[in-house]
């Protein structure tokens, strides 16, 4: 599939419309993947603490924090959540 795109790229016109939706159905299809696995867990939801650290982490990252501390704040937040009984 990706060896499709690099040999085919020559073949295929798309038009310029196209062209300018293409990165934002990827970024939309990316968001739709995060939120999936940030709500869900073995089809079913996956409980407060996994979508709060994800919203601490989110938060984190919007405000331009380190990557080390955005991952650690978001684990941090929903360990402790877990640890004092919400799920």
């Amino acid at each position: 599939m990706r060896l499709s795109g690099v040999l085919l790229r020559d073949r295929l016109e798309l038009s310029d419309r196209l062209q300018r939706l293409l990165p934002m159905a990827a970024a939309t299809l990316l968001a739709a993947l995060a939120g999936t696995a940030a709500l869900m867990e073995g089809g079913a939801f996956a409980g407060v603490a996994r979508p709060a650290g994800v919203a601490v982490g989110a938060l984190l990252a919007w405000r331009r924090a380190p990557f080390v501390l955005v991952v650690l704040a978001a684990a941090l937040t929903a360990a402790l959540l877990r640890q004092v009984g919400i799920a």
